[in-house]
């Protein structure tokens, strides 16, 4: 099948290169407009003491699971495209991998042969995939028009990717307006601090840059921390920094 082409010239492929699945990809932008999506989304990195916040009183367990099913229960895996600068394209999809659920974080380029996967939120949990700086950058550079272009979507759908042992003040307000706007929680500031504090799934992390300007850091089970067995090959570690850089 031909790829089909957005006019932000980030491909939405039934198949990214380099990622190997079961079933075809389903591009489903609709889903952001869920707040329940929001829900099961944020969740991994929420639970604990901002899980009440994040459900508030109008969100029950029951309403999770439901819209959790009804993400995860089909042959076609939601995925979402994300178009950086320069034509590099992140792409978040909700893949199965061995029978383990997880929303893998894949930056793709036209002239690359294969997508690298940066990062694997819930399941197995290898993160971060992201600093907090490259992220930044990653939601505020999208290219003029592109598709999911709204900074508050962006920011909440990349953030199961990070991690950072160095977040700047001013983190929390911004990451409590995208929560206020996209999932509607009555107290966005103390979730924010929460998850902010809570640094996702993997917990702090630290990021160093070499002298050849490759990012990496010391999560145990990052794909960016080249002291683990699952680590991005050298040429991989040094495009991917380049391509994502703040």
């Amino acid at each position: 099948m031909m790829a089909r082409m957005s006019h932000d010239a980030c491909p939405h492929p039934a198949r990214i290169p380099g990622y190997h699945h079961d079933g075809s990809l389903n591009w489903r932008p609709e889903l952001l407009d869920e707040r329940l999506f929001w829900v099961v989304h944020l969740y991994p990195g929420a639970q604990g003491e901002g899980e009440r916040w994040l459900f508030g009183p109008d969100r029950t367990w029951d309403d999770y699971v439901r819209f959790q099913r009804r993400v995860w229960d089909r042959a076609e895996l939601p995925a979402f495209a994300v178009p950086l600068a320069n034509g590099h394209c992140l792409y978040v999809v909700y893949g199965i991998d061995d029978g383990d659920a997880g929303v893998v974080y894949l930056l793709h380029h036209p002239g690359w042969e294969e997508a690298d996967v940066i990062a694997v939120s819930a399941g197995n949990g290898m993160v971060p995939g992201l600093s907090w700086p490259e992220l930044v950058a990653a939601v505020d550079n999208g290219p003029p028009g592109a598709e999911h272009s709204d900074p508050h979507t962006r920011l909440l759908l990349l953030l199961p990717a990070w991690a950072d042992d160095s977040v700047p003040q001013g983190a929390v307000r911004r990451l409590a307006a995208a929560l206020s706007a996209r999932v509607g929680v009555e107290s966005p500031e103390p979730l924010a601090a929460a998850i902010l504090g809570r640094q996702g799934e993997s917990g702090p992390v630290h990021w160093t840059t070499t002298g050849t300007g490759v990012r990496t850091n010391d999560g145990r089970y990052s794909f960016r921390n080249p002291g683990t067995s699952s680590a991005l090959t050298g040429d991989s570690l040094a495009r991917v920094s380049a391509a994502l850089a703040p």
